[in-house]
Parts: structure tokens; sequence; C-alpha cells
């Protein structure tokens, strides 16, 4: 990858010397330094620079009976789990879109939890093919904003969904001082977009730093090409997809470029 530098000898392995990336990883906390942790194992140098910050939604559950729970982000289990009726939801079956969310939904105290490990597309057979029919709605714990529309995804094949905002992202305004100096120096190879709002945050951040939010580097890694799509209108010319949406794709997804 252009710029590469090299890493310490405390980096090296027996037979090479591994590449470290200069990267910028923007997801919130603490997403953000637990995939910060993830690439400094495999040698690379991180920055962070949360370009949103969650905030929880103190809100109320509509009554049910509800059919099962879904969630499309970890910030929503995590919103639940200090909710008041989280032990009414916890005896449902949740299904999450990817394993991380599922994660987070385990830690939020549900048992049946069962993940797409995948998109919106699979999502939606999923739940289609474990909790269509009954009557009783879906619940739908989800961000006060949301790209796609699954409840009309979900309703199209005849599952009823109750939506209820349980968190919202609050984007940052500029970027950190040493985030800034580092893109304006060009001193980044990477930077790594895990959602459609924050490559947002980001190209409205580049700007508003007076440093270059479209061109060829730093190269752009992104979870999917609906993430992608705010830089690309920016101008940028240098992005990746990962080949699924997830975590260890993206990683890999860096490592393939760096050969």
């Amino acid at each position: 990858m252009p710029g590469a530098s090299c890493v310490s000898g405390a980096a090296q392995t027996s037979s090479h010397r591994r590449e470290a990336v200069r990267l910028l990883v923007t997801r919130p906390e603490p997403d953000g330094e637990r995939t910060a942790a993830a690439l400094r194992a495999h040698g690379h140098d991180v920055l962070i620079a949360p370009l949103m910050r969650v905030e929880t939604i103190a809100g109320e559950l509509p009554d049910g009976p509800y059919r099962a729970v879904v969630m499309t982000s970890a910030n929503a289990a995590r919103a639940v789990a200090a909710h008041p009726r989280r032990g009414e939801l916890v005896s449902l079956t949740a299904f999450s879109v990817g394993r991380h969310t599922a994660e987070a939904v385990r830690a939020a105290g549900f048992r049946d939890v069962r993940s797409a490990d995948g998109d919106q597309t699979d999502l939606v057979a999923l739940v289609r093919a474990h909790a269509a029919g009954g009557g009783r709605p879906l619940l739908y714990l989800a961000g006060e904003n949301r790209a796609g529309d699954l409840p009309g995804a979900l309703a199209s094949e005849g599952m009823p969904v109750v939506v209820v905002s349980v968190y919202r992202a609050v984007q940052a305004e500029r970027f950190p001082a040493a985030v800034a100096a580092a893109l304006a120096h060009d001193a980044l190879d990477g930077v790594l977009h895990f959602s459609r709002r924050s490559a947002e945050a980001y190209v409205a951040c580049a700007r508003q730093a007076g440093v270059p939010a479209g061109g060829a580097q730093p190269l752009h890694f992104c979870l999917s090409r609906q993430v992608s799509e705010p830089l690309s209108a920016a101008g940028a010319d240098g992005i990746r997809i990962a080949p699924r949406p997830e975590e260890a794709a993206l990683i890999g997804l860096i490592a393939a470029e760096g050969r």
C-alpha cells in the first residue's frame, strides 16, 4: 500500500517483517477501540476519531405481546440492556443482522439469538424462515436515523412491525486536531468506514478542516457499497468494499491491499 512503513523489530515474525499501515478508525466507542485493537494486533498504526456519538433514547415501549425482537445494531442492544422493561423482552427470540450485533444482544441478556450473518436481505429471509405468521408483530429496536427500509421489507413479507427508536447517533462537527494534522500531511494510508452516516460525517469534517475528502489517498475501506456512497459523491477514487458486511472481512481487505 502506498505510504506504508515498517513496524519495529518487536512486531517481526520469525520469517518476515510485517508492513504497518497507518489507519484511521471512525466508528463510535466502544466499537472504535475494539476495532483499533484488532488492527494493532495485525501490526498496524491506528488513530481513532469517533465521528458519531451514540446517545440512548429513554422512550416507552408499546405494550405487546410481540412475536420476536429485531436489532440491526449493537447500539440498540446496549440501549435496551439498561431499559426498565428489558426483562419482558429477553425471553423472546432476537434476530440480528450480524455476529457483532448478536454478541451485544446476548450480552444484554437475550438467550435465543439468531444472526443473519449478512445484510438486510439476509435478515428478512432469516426472520421469514423462523418467525412468519402468528399474528403478533415484531418489535424492531432501532436507531433514530436508519438506512434502508427494514420495516417495509418485513411488512411486504406479511410480518407487521412495531418500530421503537432506542438510540440516536450524533455526528461530530470536526476532526480531532491530531487527525486533521495527519490528513493534512498525508500521514494516513487508509480510513475505515462502518456506516453511511459516519462516512457522511467524514466528508463534512474533511471540508471543515480544509483537507480533501476525495482523491486517491487515503484509501477508504467501507463495510458495504451503501456506506461508500457519500465518499464516491465527494470524489474519492480509492474506495474498497468489504466482500461481506462484517469487521473481519474489512480487516482482511486491508491485509489483501498491502500484499
